[in-house]
Formats: structure tokens, sequence, C-alpha cells
């Protein structure tokens, strides 16, 4: 349920980021044939490359919605091609992917289940496409 909440939301911000120059935003589930951290990162690692990367990480930064949709939209006007938000399992993310990130992100001192960290994260996504477009989904 909450991987087709992910995927609608990242359609969503897909057919409304195209005249913005925003998109295509897809949500790519990936998994390590080993368990743990290390390995996971070795599978994630060459998804990373020629990206700006933001980690979901405890430890990141709290954006509201409106300041995270100005960085979007300060990262694709200042030329980046590709941007790669990453969340990662059970355990959080390898410091290997921490240390490929340019940033980081919060969502809060709660810990959420990675499904529902992934659904949040796709509206978000959304949620700052519609800001950019001066839709009224957003109110502060």
């Amino acid at each position: 349920m909450e991987a087709a909440l992910a995927i609608d939301y990242a359609q969503r911000a897909t057919a409304s980021g195209r005249s913005l120059g925003l998109g295509p935003v897809e949500v790519l589930e990936v998994e390590s044939r080993k368990p743990g951290k290390a390995a996971e990162a070795e599978v994630l690692l060459p998804h990373l490359k020629d990206a700006h990367v933001i980690a979901c990480d405890e430890h990141g930064k709290a954006w509201t919605s409106r300041a995270f949709a100005g960085r979007v939209a300060s990262l694709r006007d200042g030329g980046v091609r590709r941007l790669v938000l990453i969340i990662g399992g059970a355990d959080g993310l390898d410091s290997a992917i921490l240390d490929a990130a340019q940033e980081t992100l919060a969502f809060g001192p709660q810990t959420w289940p990675h499904a529902l960290a992934r659904a949040m994260l796709a509206e978000q996504v959304y949620r700052a496409v519609t800001i950019l477009a001066g839709s009224p989904y957003h109110r502060d």
C-alpha cells in the first residue's frame, strides 16, 4: 500500500513538474543480497553517479516544505540535472553513502518505517513541485 502511494506521488510530481523543468520522478527500490549497511551501500553507490545526493538521515536538516521546494528550485536553477533522494534500510545509511551525499534531510525526531518514509518523501517531492507551480495544494 505504501509503495503504491509513493509511486502515485512520483507520477503526480512528474506530470506537474514537466512545465517547471523538473522530473521525471522515479521511485527505485534496491536490495542487496547480503545483510548490513555496507552491502546496501555497495548496491546504492552506482545509482548516485552524476547526481546531487540528499540522504535521509536522523541527524540531517529538517526543512519546511517551502524550504525544501526552494532547495529543489535552487538546484535546478544552478544546473543540477539529476537529484537523488536516498532512504536507507532499518539501520540507516552506511557512512559511504552519507559521505557521497552533498546534503542530509531529516523527517524530524521520530523514527519512521522505511515504507512510510518513502511515501512521505515522495509526497514532499510532489508538494515541492506544487509549491513551485503556485498550486493551492500546499497551505501554510
